[in-house]
């Protein structure tokens, strides 16, 4: 633990070097909370990015990186005499306490669908504490939209705003295709736009409903679309043909090699 400790004062005398308004660095002086967000949620995705790679070393350096970025954000906090580090570490710590009661408080066995309604009922109390009255006044805007989406609509269904199976969503979807097919006939790209929206949005909450992740189902696709059009770049390389000139049906023959190609190497 002591390790642990002199490691994290280094990095806070660190932290406070670099903002040293005579010999810090010129960039991270001049960094407020609004520059750093966007690089605090980058570390996020790198931190997951190597979990789901399972490179241990590199989890080891994104999460330094992401520790960074609280330790950023909190000395510009304090030199705003606004809160410190150890305030920070305190609020988390306090705030675990409270949402474990069965275990710091009255220690007693509860299962998980339990864990959960005492989890969120705790969550509520802080929330209305905090001034939070609103069903969905907390859910972050600067989510993946996906993730925002699903987390939007969990939130709806505690007061039984929600549709009541998998198939009222599926049937959902097709109201907002037929939709968008109104918004290309009328050629309103205003209301395409919006109902696009209303599509992923309820392709999102269709996904809850089947208790699949949408955020991690579109990376996945994605993935599997990244892998198997760098197949089909090496199979067109070694056949010497430019990617520029294939036709369609060029295209397709490339791509089901790929599909084949890649699903043997899983």
């Amino acid at each position: 633990m002591s390790a642990a400790a002199d490691e994290l004062e280094a990095l806070l005398a660190l932290m406070r070097a670099l903002r040293d308004p005579q010999a810090g660095c010129p960039w991270d002086r001049e960094q407020d909370f609004v520059s750093i967000a966007p690089f605090t949620i980058e570390e996020a995705y790198e931190v997951a990015d190597a979990i789901g790679r399972g490179d241990l070393d590199r989890l080891r350096d994104e999460l330094g990186d992401l520790l960074f970025q609280v330790v950023f954000h909190a000395r510009m906090a304090e030199e705003g005499g606004h809160f410190d580090f150890a305030a920070v570490a305190r609020t988390i710590r306090e705030k675990l306490i409270r949402r474990h009661p069965h275990i710091f408080a009255e220690r007693r066995a509860l299962d998980v669908a339990q864990l959960h309604v005492s989890w969120e009922t705790q969550k509520a109390q802080e929330r209305a504490a905090a001034g939070m009255h609103g069903v969905l006044s907390d859910v972050p805007r600067a989510l993946p939209a996906l993730a925002r989406a699903a987390k939007l609509g969990r939130r709806a269904r505690r007061v039984g705003f929600d549709w009541p199976d998998a198939a009222g969503v599926r049937a959902k979807i097709d109201e907002e295709l037929a939709e968008i097919d109104a918004a290309l006939a009328a050629r309103d790209r205003e209301q395409l736009t919006d109902e696009i929206g209303d599509l992923l949005f309820t392709a999102a909450n269709w996904a809850r409903h089947l208790q699949v992740d949408a955020e991690d189902a579109l990376r996945r696709a994605a993935l599997k679309f990244e892998q198997r059009f760098e197949c089909m770049e090496r199979l067109a390389e070694r056949d010497g043909r430019p990617l520029t000139g294939l036709d369609a049906a060029q295209w397709e023959q490339l791509w089901q090699q790929a599909k084949s190609l890649t699903k043997k190497d899983k």
